[in-house]
């Protein structure tokens, strides 16, 4: 028997704000129909006064624990994936932890940009699998409006703020891709590439930063490398395109979404997107969609899920699951 990590909850949480292209026009030298066909965005959510990453984790943790019936202090560990931390230390996933009243286990953070929910999944399986934690919340959480330079219209028009999270437990399976849970990860990170996506500041340069983004080069490296680590974890779990019933991306950019798809010979009838209506979230773009596509009647139990993301490093990886 093999011990393998399965969802058993999801849930997701969006600020009230909501924030139109047209909202833009009025300072930005950009149309709703310019953001449209470069990235594929409409809308997106951005934190009202009092909203942080550890308040919106912790909405999106209470809803996955109640779609899995579990109690916080049934869990062991939480995981939040994040790079707009509320402060610098301590943690935002211990903040969630307090929030949500949890008097026992651990929590700490995990910093991959837009990867690091593919980074936070990877760690809670083996965390799981190694036998040191039964149970784990794995949220992805962001505030990236905080980062924005609103007088870029490359960039600032690109993202949003929200949060979601999975709940894990362990349960045994036979070993095959038949299982329920994660069946395989894969993880990646180039360092020589932190020019083309970066934020300019931050404690140790004694400023405050906004995002900067080399958009032609980020997208020349996003497709293939992304198609590439999602067939890396689909050859370590055993499986084809064809046995996949969903590709539930990073959602940055629709074009990038379209080119990964067509690259792993996947249409786009199977993959979940929701770029259009969140923007890109960051860390919390997969979780968001995962909890979206359940919402939805698109993603069932029994059925074979790739996630894949790239961000800031460079870094990049995807997760093979059975829901």
């Amino acid at each position: 028997m093999t011990r393998r990590a399965i969802v058993t909850g999801v849930g997701h949480y969006l600020p009230d704000r909501v924030v139109e292209n047209s909202h833009f026009e009025s300072f930005l030298d950009t149309s709703d129909e310019w953001i449209r066909a470069r990235s594929g965005i409409e809308r997106r959510h951005f934190a009202t006064e009092g909203e942080t990453t550890s308040t919106m984790g912790t909405q999106a943790a209470r809803a996955a624990l109640a779609a899995a019936g579990r109690a916080p202090d049934e869990v062991d560990a939480i995981i939040l994936a994040t790079s707009t931390a509320d402060l610098t230390f301590p943690s935002a996933a211990t903040m969630v932890q307090a929030e949500l009243g949890m008097t026992r286990g651990f929590a700490f953070d995990i910093q991959a940009v837009c990867a690091g929910f593919v980074f936070a999944l990877a760690n809670a399986s083996a965390l799981i699998a190694s036998g040191q934690a039964e149970r784990i919340l794995v949220i992805g959480s962001e505030t990236f409006s905080k980062l924005m330079d609103w007088s870029d219209r490359g960039t600032c028009v690109l993202f949003g703020d929200g949060a979601g999270a999975l709940l894990l437990e362990a349960g045994e399976g036979a070993g095959t891709a038949a299982d329920r849970g994660i069946l395989a990860t894969d993880l990646h990170s180039d360092g020589r590439h932190k020019d083309i996506l970066y934020v300019d500041g931050g404690v140790s340069t004694e400023r405050v930063g906004h995002l900067r983004m080399e958009g032609r080069e980020v997208f020349r490296h996003a497709i293939d490398k992304l198609a590439a680590t999602a067939q890396s974890a689909m050859d370590k779990a055993g499986i084809t395109s064809a046995d996949v019933n969903w590709i539930v991306p990073h959602q940055a950019n629709i074009r990038i979404i379209q080119g990964t798809a067509k690259k792993m010979q996947m249409p786009m009838d199977n993959v979940v997107v929701t770029v259009q209506d969140h923007g890109n979230t960051s860390a919390a773009s997969i979780p968001l969609a995962l909890s979206v596509g359940v919402e939805r009647g698109q993603i069932r139990p029994g059925d074979l899920v790739v996630t894949e993301a790239i961000g800031g490093g460079l870094a990049w990886g995807a997760v093979v699951l059975r829901w």
